[in-house]
C-alpha cells in the first residue's frame, strides 16, 4: 500500500509517499480503507523537528517515519473479537500513520454519520476532541458561562466555538477580518477582529479563556478574566525548538499567586468521546469547515500550507488511487 513517510526531520520536502507493508487485522480491531485523512499542528511540529518532537521520536531523525492520526474510510476487515463493527462500515477515528491507504485501529473509532462525508469526518477527530476535552475536562464549561475563543478560525478554533455554543455558553471569538463573518455563522455570539481591535481591552470579562492562538502576557490576558475565571492553553505562537511551550512558561510564571486556574494539556484519544462527536455531527450540532483538498501526491502541499499558519478550518487529504475516491 501506499503511504506518506519522512526519514529525516525538515520542511514538507521531506515527506515522500512509498509503498510499505499493509497492515494486518488485529484480533482485537479492524483494517480500515482510508478514504480520507487531515493535517494537523502536531504533525508538522513532528516533520519539521521543533516542539521538542525529537526527545520522543529521535534527535537526529525520526524513528517512527510515518505521519497522521485522522482517518476516515470503510472497513475492510475486523478482528475475531470485534463485534460493533463489520466489512462495509463507514468510519471515522484516530490511529498513527494515517496517511496511508490502510490503517489499523482499535479503540479511537466511530461509525461515520450518513450525514457527513469522508472528508468532513476525517477533518473531524484530533480538533474535534482537542476542543471537546479543553472546554469540557480543563475548563469545566457550563451553560450560561462568558466563553473566549482566541483563535477561533484554525482546526481547533472552529470545532470549540461550536462545541462551546453546544454547552450552552455566550461566545466571544477572536479572528482576523477575513474570518468575521465565518466565526458568527458558526454561532459566535460575538466576534473580535484581531487586526482592528484588541479584545483584551475590551472591558468584558469572561468565566473561560480557551487559547488556540495568540501570544500576550499574562498581564493582558488577566484584563480579560474573572477572578474565578479559568484559563486553557491548547496553542500559541511557533517559536523555533519549543513551540508554544514559550507562552506556557510565560503564562505560568506571570500566574504566581493569581486567583484564576490554569491548564495545559495533550488530547487524548478515546471511544467514548469519538462516540460524541459522531452524535454531535450527527445532530448538526457541529459541522466541519474544510477550507481545502488535497490529493496524498501533493500532501507536502497540504502540510505547506498548514506551515503558513493561515487555515481556515481543515485542510484534508484524500487517498486512493490519484488521491481520490
Amino acid at each position: 500500500m501506499k503511504a506518506a513517510v519522512y526519514r529525516s526531520y525538515g520542511p514538507p520536502e521531506v515527506l515522500k509517499i512509498e509503498e510499505v507493508e499493509k497492515p494486518d487485522v488485529p484480533d482485537d480491531g479492524v483494517l480500515v480503507q482510508v478514504h480520507a485523512s487531515s493535517v494537523n499542528i502536531a504533525e508538522w511540529y513532528g516533520m519539521t523537528g521543533l516542539f521538542l518532537a525529537r526527545i520522543g521520536n529521535g534527535l537526529a531523525k525520526p524513528k517512527n517515519i510515518r505521519l497522521g492520526a485522522d482517518f476516515a474510510g470503510v472497513v475492510e476487515a475486523v478482528g475475531k473479537g470485534v463485534s460493533d463493527f463489520k466489512p462495509g462500515d463507514e468510519v471515522f477515528g484516530g490511529r498513527n500513520g494515517a496517511y496511508a491507504e490502510y490503517v489499523t485501529a482499535r479503540k479511537a473509532i466511530a461509525l461515520k454519520p450518513a450525514n457527513v462525508t469522508f472528508e468532513a469526518a476525517a477533518a473531524t477527530p484530533t480538533a474535534g476532541i482537542t476542543a471537546l476535552q479543553g472546554l469540557r475536562d480543563y475548563g469545566k464549561i457550563k451553560p450560561g458561562q462568558k466563553v473566549l475563543i482566541n483563535g477561533a478560525s484554525g482546526g481547533v478554533g472552529t470545532f470549540a466555538v461550536q462545541i462551546a455554543k453546544a454547552f450552552g455558553a455566550e461566545v466571544s471569538a477572536v479572528c482576523s477580518t477575513k474570518n468575521v463573518e465565518h466565526a458568527r455563522s458558526l454561532g459566535a455570539d460575538h466576534v473580535f477582529d484581531y487586526i482592528k481591535e484588541d479584545f483584551t481591552r475590551s472591558g468584558q470579562k469572561y468565566d473561560l479563556l480557551f487559547n488556540v492562538n495568540g501570544g500576550q502576557s499574562w498581564s493582558a490576558y488577566k484584563r480579560v478574566l474573572k477572578p474565578d475565571a479559568t484559563f486553557v492553553l491548547v496553542g500559541g505562537p511557533r517559536t523555533p525548538l519549543i513551540g508554544p511551550l514559550s507562552l506556557l512558561l510565560k503564562v505560568r510564571v506571570g500566574m504566581l499567586g493569581a486567583s484564576q486556574k490554569f491548564a495545559f494539556f495533550i488530547a487524548q484519544f478515546n471511544r467514548e468521546d469519538m462516540n460524541i462527536l459522531k452524535d454531535m455531527l450527527a445532530a448538526g450540532r457541529i459541522k466541519p469547515f474544510v477550507e481545502k483538498t488535497y490529493p496524498m501526491t501533493q500532501i507536502a502541499d497540504a502540510m505547506r500550507h498548514l506551515g503558513a499558519g493561515h487555515a481556515q478550518g481543515k485542510i484534508v487529504v484524500t487517498m486512493g488511487a490519484n488521491g481520490k475516491r
